[in-house]
């Protein structure tokens, strides 16, 4: 029989039991009810999965929940929360950023984590971070806008 998981989603404190190696991605989705994090390719190749742990972005598709034990994870749904994700947030709903929006929320936490990590990251260091999502909508003009205009607000150069 496996331990119960313990760690923290959006600053609540939660536990799952007989998780294991079961990707937090379904955990959050399954069993968490928090949608808003995507299942895209299951290779950690599109992006669309990433939320933060430990301030860090991390592909949910891939990581197994028992490496979570004591970890913050933070999703797309915690992002209001926080005043660098509202700002986010903020800035692609003004530039509606998203056009089928399924990326976005892989993008949301992928800046998030760039920006309380770096406070005013270059544009070279957005473009990098931004290298690994997928949009296949072709929303990144959008998106683009809507980072630079967070970065402005956050004083950042993007």
């Amino acid at each position: 029989m496996r331990s119960p998981i313990s760690f923290r989603v959006n600053g609540l404190a939660t536990q799952v039991d007989g998780a294991g190696d079961e990707p937090l991605l379904f955990v959050l989705r399954n069993r968490l009810g928090l949608k808003a994090t995507r299942f895209g390719c299951g290779l950690e190749q599109c992006g669309a999965c990433v939320v933060s742990v430990d301030g860090q972005a991390r592909h949910a598709c891939t990581l197994p929940v028992s490496a979570l034990a004591g970890a913050e994870v933070t999703t797309p749904e915690g992002l209001g929360d926080d005043p660098v994700g509202a700002v986010l947030l903020d800035a692609f709903e003004i530039e509606q950023a998203g056009q089928c929006g399924y990326c976005i929320s892989g993008i949301l936490m992928r800046l998030h984590a760039l920006f309380k990590a770096e406070g005013r990251p270059s544009r070279a260091a957005i473009l990098a971070a931004l290298d690994g999502h997928l949009c296949r909508c072709g929303a990144h003009g959008g998106i683009l806008r809507a980072v630079a205009r967070a970065a402005a607000r956050l004083g950042g150069e993007a």
